[in-house]
């Protein structure tokens, strides 16, 4: 018996089967030995022997197929008896389960006295072959059966898989009443053929699809066979429960027709056709709670989104009529703008088994699956704060289109971050409400090159449940299955509900006008509510007239306004909602002080350079410790890592937290954080700021993968939910945020005015021209001056060590949670002149307008530069060699908020000023010349000319020719300090 044909999935399914074979594998062993040397005495016949040596009734089995997978892993480690007899049956094949050889043994034995033991239990070449066969069959419904399960509710064709046909594996309709083993398949040892297959076409090929063949671990997938083998035996519910389904339904279907009837033509991305998402959360809700899950943080885009928020979430149905009549005029603080009613968030306490659970849905704009990652933040965030059991205290909830869930890279990158040690949230629950059509006018079969929307899933090998929609008690145990499976594991795991869309895209779109077919049939079809109602009424759960006062009962509770969904609870219960009221409304100039003593200094900087013993730095680090040592004694001017280490560890001495993720930032792109340190004997890490005091704040610092969008959504969704913890993004070069752009657009620069959500998110983006071509030049200034209004983010280009000191501290010691973005530098990290010195840290603040510093006359200053970032540097340097003393040079280290009144301030030091120049490095039509030019014009007398210096508009940030990068960085500096680029 060969195994061509056959895949290494296939032959490991046969495992079990095996330790059958294991047993005649014991039984051929022990009778060679009594041929040899005779049978035990006690031996009345070969069928006692037989009985005694078999896998069915021993543990030798066990012992044996234990012993046949250490001599697969290490023929050496096997006893040489063993080692012979293995290696004569395995002989040599590569796949591990020794099906075929085993096989072929008993098939050269049959022609000894001794295989009429074999025949006298049923146990011959052929009966061994078809068991094959069954197993093999068996096999296949779980890996392939999703692909031809009953579960579409709009019908079509299901292929024919000549793999799931039972002749394929040569077995006949003269099979189908024998007795053959099952792999305890429904919990029975033993059953017909016929009733296996029913079986197996009730599990794997009606209302659910199961895909989760794929998981590699096997203790997993056998844990998922079990349950999803259990499915009839599970699905038993009482009638109360059933006609709990139904009220859902009805609730679900009811708020559609309410608002369709009462705002004729008004936007609302109706739920209709996939109504069983309501059982689904609601499911999911309570049982959470009866696991001990304290919250629920739920993701979702807006299509269903009402519905959701009214009958699972309990908002009141009065607010949200509100908010589609105009009338609506509450917000919370610092939301000027507003936004739709279906990209508003919401949050509610809901009694379950286990108690009181706090729900929370998510702030989300248009741009669909972008919520992913910032939800997986705010539950990190909150998980954090629940301590060491956080990962089954929260659970995200991510709710998904099916075309966004394959088309969107943002699903990729999520999904991607699930497993690692910086954004792992223990797993969550995806529930992708698959309308089988993307968008009206869009063809299914160009909404992906996959089979299922669901694959992407496979990435992280989460089991993926194709549920037909329109069968809720199906929806319902899926449901279970995922949160069990979520809890136990804590992965990923994907629930999809296969159902449509009864109207198009929006409630005034005309789906039929491209897709006629598919809106033939599902305008023939009866909604879910009504398919499972006559289902109850059949069964004689309900009567029809009751299903009628269901239904007209929700609507008399809609038109009273009262809450639909389960009893709220009081919004007390959750006190962490509190923990912002202090930033709310405060002044942006209100004062705060960011120094700190020198022994405090000291004491941080002392603690940092404690290593474990036998630590071994590299050379190159130990002396960045070593220097580190001096500049806390006084013996050296700080450097930017010292004085950036010491903004960290002060403030996790006072109980604040620190998270800093992106990709290098252990030891900083540019090799000067060394916040996480090496040990070159073991490879091993530790990072001092985890180890300054016992009662400290806490510490995460992490290389992140190579994702931009993912991460920084992670970390806006974290900082707005601890606005007690300094959380950093900082990007590898500036530019690279562009591939966040999303993120930073729709929830960075405009959470706060659209929803009222505050956020200390700081962005660290080096930025800084040095000759390294178009992408690592420029972190696009522009852009984030372009979103600036209403005193939204802060953008800030320090450009000495005490700045960055003083500017991280600020973000958490004053009252006040506003985005900052620091164009942080490159080559100022180790300039000679970039410096600071103890006292600046201990003495000082974040100064928004650094003035001259060189010892000039003010009276003789005709010109006036002023800049931003490292020119500054190029440009004092160039000043000093020449001798002006003419020209003053001041810095603009806070860009927006524009610090007007201290512009003003450095501007009247000095009483001749003919010619204020604005000098940046960037591209005219780039940097900060544009969206600042007129803080200038209007802070200015009207006699004072006002005059751009830098390199002129350009497509590209940069060139990409360093001799090029250095002439161009001449001529800017030239020019300002001359107004010619020849300069004298």
């Amino acid at each position: 018996m060969g195994f061509e044909g056959y895949s290494i999935l296939e032959l490991q399914q046969v495992k079990g089967f095996a330790r059958e074979l294991f047993g005649f594998l014991i039984l051929s062993l022990k009778i060679a030995i009594a041929e040899q040397y005779g049978y035990p005495s006690k031996m009345k016949t070969l069928l006692e022997f037989f009985k005694d040596s078999s896998s069915l009734n021993g543990n030798n089995a066990t012992f044996v197929e234990n012993l046949y997978e250490q001599f697969l892993e290490d023929p050496e480690s096997v006893e040489p008896g063993w080692r012979q007899r293995f290696g004569e049956i395995h002989n040599g094949v590569a796949y591990e389960i020794p099906h075929g050889p085993i096989v072929e043994r008993f098939g050269q034995l049959a022609q000894k006295p001794q295989t009429r033991i074999a025949q006298l239990q049923g146990f011959t070449e052929e009966s061994v072959k078809k068991q094959s066969a069954v197993a093999r069959l068996i096999n296949h419904y779980r890996v392939r059966g999703h692909q031809i399960a009953s579960n579409n509710p709009l019908g079509g064709d299901i292929p024919a898989l000549t793999d799931m046909d039972p002749a394929y594996y040569g077995l006949s309709e003269l099979d189908m009443d024998t007795l053959f083993d099952t792999g305890a398949l429904y919990g029975a040892d033993k059953l017909p053929l016929r009733e296996i297959i029913k079986r197996l076409k009730e599990i794997y090929c009606g209302s659910i699809g199961s895909e989760y063949m794929y998981i590699v671990d096997t203790h997993i997938r056998r844990w998922l066979i079990t349950r999803i083998e259990s499915y009839t035996a599970n699905l038993k519910f009482e009638s109360e429960k059933k006609i709990w389904l139904l009220k859902l339904l009805t609730a679900a279907e009811g708020i559609e027709q309410y608002l369709q009837n009462k705002f004729v033509g008004q936007k609302r991305f109706s739920l209709e056709g996939a109504e069983s998402l309501i059982p689904v959360l609601d499911e999911l809700i309570q049982l959470s709670g009866a696991k001990g899950v304290k919250e629920v943080v739920i993701g979702m885009a807006h299509r269903g989104r009402l519905n959701v928020l009214i009958n699972v979430l309990g908002k009141s149905p009065s607010s949200l009529f509100s908010e589609f009549s105009g009338a609506s005029t509450s917000h919370p603080p610092g939301m000027n703008s507003g936004d739709v009613k279906y990209h508003m968030g919401f949050s509610s306490n809901v009694e379950t088994p286990g108690g009181p659970v706090h729900l929370t849905m998510a702030f989300n704009p248009s741009h669909l699956e972008i919520i992913n990652p910032v939800v997986e933040g705010s539950v990190k965030a909150r998980q954090d704060r629940a301590g060491d059991n956080g990962k089954n205290a929260v659970i995200p909830v991510l709710i998904h289109g099916d075309a966004a869930f394959s088309g969107q890279g943002i699903v990729m990158e999520t999904l991607n971050m699930s497993q690692t040690r910086a954004f792992n949230t223990g797993g969550t629950v995806h529930i992708v409400i698959n309308n089988q059509i993307g968008f009206t006018t869009s063809n299914p079969l160009d909404a992906r090159s996959t089979l299922y929307c669901t694959d992407v899933a496979g990435m992280v090998q989460a089991p993926v449940f194709h549920v037909n929609g329109d069968d809720p008690e199906a929806v319902i145990f899926v449901t279970k299955l995922a949160l069990d499976f979520r809890m136990t594991f804590n992965k990923d795991v994907v629930i999809d509900i296969i159902c449509y869309r009864r109207l198009g895209h929006n409630e005034a779109d005309e789906p039929s006008t491209t897709q006629p077919l598919m809106y033939k049939k599902i305008r023939s079809l009866k909604t879910s509510r009504r398919v499972y109602a006559e289902k109850l009424i059949q069964e004689n759960v309900i009567s029809r007239e009751e299903t009628t006062a269901m239904e007209l009962s929700y609507q008399q509770q809609l038109e009273a306004g009262v809450i639909v969904s389960r009893p709220v609870l009081d919004s007390n219960i959750y006190s962490y909602s509190a923990q912002w009221n202090q930033f709310l409304n405060q002044n942006w100039d209100s004062p705060c002080r960011t120094a700190v003593s020198l022994d405090h200094i000291r004491y941080c900087n002392d603690r940092m350079l404690r290593l474990p013993a036998g630590f071994e730095l590299h050379p190159r680090v130990a002396k960045v410790m070593e220097n580190r040592r001096k500049m806390a004694a006084g013996g050296m001017p700080l450097d930017w890592g010292f004085a950036e280490n010491m903004a960290y560890a002060t403030l996790l001495i006072e109980k604040f937290h620190v998270r800093l993720t992106g990709q290098d930032v252990g030891r900083g792109t540019f090799v000067h954080r060394h916040a996480v340190l090496h040990n070159q004997i073991d490879n091993e890490t530790y990072t001092p700021l985890k180890h300054l005091d016992k009662d400290q704040g806490r510490v995460q610092i992490y290389d992140s993968l190579l994702s931009e969008a993912g991460v920084l959504g992670f970390e806006y969704g974290y900082s707005t939910t601890m606005p007690n913890t300094l959380v950093i993004w900082e990007a590898q070069f500036g530019d690279f945020a562009n591939g966040a752009q999303v993120v930073i657009d729709q929830f960075i620069s405009s959470g706060e005015t659209k929803w009222g959500r505050l956020c200390g998110l700081v962005m660290l983006l080096p930025h800084g021209f040095e000759g390294q071509g178009p992408e690592h030049s420029s972190a696009r200034l522009e852009r984030y001056l372009q979103l600036c209004a209403e005193h939204n983010i802060q953008v800030c280009c320090p450009t000495t060590p005490a700045q960055i000191f003083h500017l991280l501290r600020r973000q958490l010691i004053r009252e006040f949670r506003k985005p900052l973005i620091v164009m942080s530098p490159k080559s100022l990290l180790r300039h000679k002149l970039a410096i600071s010195t103890l006292e600046e840290l201990t003495d000082g603040e974040f100064m928004p307008v650094i003035g001259e510093h060189d010892n000039i006359d003010p009276k003789k200053i005709s010109r006036l530069i002023f800049c931003a970032g490292k020119v500054y540097y190029d440009l004092l340097e160039a000043r000093q060699l020449d001798g002006l003393k003419n020209v003053a040079i001041a810095r603009l280290e806070q860009l927006y908020p524009f610090p007007a009144e201290l512009f003003k301030a450095e501007i009247a030091k000095y009483p001749n000023l003919k010619e204020f120049v604005w000098c940046q490095e960037e591209p005219q039509n780039q940097g900060a010349w544009y969206q600042s030019k007129h803080h200038f014009s209007d802070n200015l007398k009207s006699n004072i000319i006002v005059s751009y210096v830098g390199r002129e508009a350009s497509a590209s940030p940069a060139v990409g020719h360093f001799h090029v990068h250095i002439e161009q960085q001449k001529a800017v500096v030239q020019s300002a300090l001359y107004g010619s680029p020849s300069g004298k």
